[in-house]
């Protein structure tokens, strides 16, 4: 009997190990995708490919890291399912998978936003002149470019305006800012933005066209969250 009672202790302490093991086994897989995140350089890239897709060289000299380098943090969020490719011609084009990727990106963002007062500090310090140009919230931009009362440029690079841009804007990346200022618009208020609340494109073209003294301001939403706000986006017809 005392057999029988030792039998169905261990059998049952086994049962019980199965789904614990089983359960394990499903927090392994949340945990593929945070390894997959944990290096800040695998964040910018994201963070470029929410604006499109590019290529591993593209990808470097955005970022300023190595091509291998860049290569090797690819190839971790490509395991991890974040990021896809495709062969274009000689060249491998890599995209972020779908929107939950994205939609990841930014709620880690707004939860370092929340919670690590440190983010605001180093922010402060990379974004010279955040505080001097205070941005245009989302709905009154949305407002005045219904209306037609401003003019919104685009900041990024043109490949990036060519893949998305939000609707209405007008492609004038920074290095074409003083030429574009000469015939700017001078009774509409211009409104620059570029990849989002992170990116120094907007504050410094919003600097430099008020050198020259054109009203402007900057616009901390960029194609990555005017698409998450459900906001229209176009792609140009080159």
């Amino acid at each position: 009997m005392r057999g029988r009672e030792k039998y169905s202790i261990e059998y049952l302490k086994a049962r019980r190990a199965v789904p614990h093991t089983a359960k394990q086994r499903i927090y392994e897989q949340f945990a593929r995708i945070s390894k997959a995140l944990a290096a800040p350089g695998r964040f910018e890239l994201l963070d470029l490919l929410s604006q499109g897709e590019r290529s591993v060289d593209a990808l470097a000299r955005a970022s300023g890291m190595s091509v291998a380098n860049a290569s090797q943090h690819l190839q971790v969020l490509s395991a991890a399912r974040l990021v896809e490719s495709r062969r274009a011609a000689q060249r491998v084009l890599y995209r972020i998978a779908d929107g939950s990727v994205e939609e990841l990106w930014h709620a880690l963002r707004r939860t370092a936003e929340a919670r690590l007062t440190e983010l605001d500090e180093v922010a402060h310090a990379y974004l010279v002149g955040r505080d001097d140009f205070e941005p245009i919230d989302r709905d009154e931009l949305t407002r005045r470019l219904e209306v037609g009362t401003v003019t919104l440029i685009d900041v990024r690079p043109a490949e990036e305006y060519h893949q998305a841009h939000i609707a209405g804007a007008v492609s004038v990346p920074l290095a074409e800012l003083p030429a574009w200022a000469r015939t700017a618009p001078k009774r509409r208020q211009v409104v620059a933005y570029c990849r989002g609340p992170y990116c120094v494109y907007a504050l410094q073209a919003v600097a430099a066209l008020r050198k020259r003294g054109i009203s402007a301001r900057r616009a901390e939403d960029g194609v990555s969250e005017w698409r998450a706000a459900e906001l229209p986006i176009e792609r140009s017809a080159s």
